[in-house]
């Protein structure tokens, strides 16, 4: 039961995390998985089949563009990801979006603490 609880809790914000990350400088698909794990002290784990839908909804809705590089020392191009201003722009709406949502929450569960 926890597990799935938990899974419900990371499906509300993957997107806002992966949409962040991204605004942070560009960035490739494993590279993001990987920030994502290690920033997160493990809690994000994702897999590719996880990742890419949120890379193709976002990419979709304007927010970020994609373009294929290819690299020194590498056989393969690799599909870098880069955040546009509409996706900037839509990254702060949702950081506020989320504050004010964690707010909400913590006041809520705060207040439920002390009636216990």
């Amino acid at each position: 039961m926890e597990e799935r609880f938990l899974q419900q809790l990371k499906k509300g914000v993957l997107e806002l995390l992966v949409l962040q990350t991204i605004c942070r400088g560009p960035t490739y698909g494993y590279e993001l998985i990987s920030q994502l794990g290690s920033r997160s002290g493990g809690v994000f784990t994702l897999r590719e089949g996880t990742l890419y839908p949120i890379l193709y909804r976002l990419e979709d809705d304007g927010l970020i563009e994609a373009v294929w590089r290819q690299e020194s020392g590498r056989a393969a191009p690799r599909k870098i990801y880069s955040a546009t201003e509409k996706g900037r722009e839509e990254n702060e709406r949702r950081l506020g979006l989320w504050a004010g949502f964690r707010t909400a929450v913590d006041q809520f569960c705060g207040e439920d603490a002390g009636h216990e």
